[in-house]
């Protein structure tokens, strides 16, 4: 079937001290930040991998390296668009979007709306296409160590007429 495509990312990133923290292009206090050539974002950098492998184009590591200086300490929120960009030229569209961050701290529902919004906005689409979930790990592995923070998501595009 050439209409539908689904795609899957998924990202993570320790966390460090003197590092502001961003999930979905919101800054959320915290006393640690996520250690990464870009800002980190480690749910757009799901999101991004999403987009991009449900057309087969490759990673986030292809299109945006970490070797190049141009990407250094880059908003994701960048990358994210340009990935989406990349998928309108394939004249597909977003349908949906499901991702979730595991992270033990900070909690997240406080700030869910807001990513979800700035998400919604940067794929130019409705909000109730976007569905953004944070939970914990239990204190168990990394996340529950509070070493790192991973994400996934899940995205379904569609052809366009």
């Amino acid at each position: 079937m050439k209409g539908l495509r689904i795609g899957y990312g998924y990202d993570v990133h320790k966390l460090i001290k003197q590092r502001k923290l961003i999930l979905g292009g919101v800054e959320i206090p915290h006393e640690f930040g996520l250690a990464g050539h870009s800002d980190a974002d480690v749910l757009l950098h799901a999101i991004t991998d999403a987009l991009l492998g449900a057309l087969a184009l490759g990673d986030i590591g292809k299109h945006f390296p970490d070797t190049d200086p141009e990407y250094k300490n880059v908003d994701s929120r960048i990358l994210l668009r340009d990935a989406y960009e990349l998928i309108k030229e394939k004249r597909f569209e977003l349908v949906n979007l499901d991702a979730t961050v595991v992270a033990q701290e900070p909690k997240l529902a406080p700030f869910i709306e807001k990513i979800r919004e700035t998400i919604a906005r940067d794929l130019n689409t409705e909000i109730d296409r976007v569905s953004v979930k944070a939970t914990t790990s239990e204190w168990l592995g990394f996340e529950g160590k509070k070493e790192g923070i991973s994400s996934s998501a899940v995205v379904l595009l569609s052809k366009m007429d």
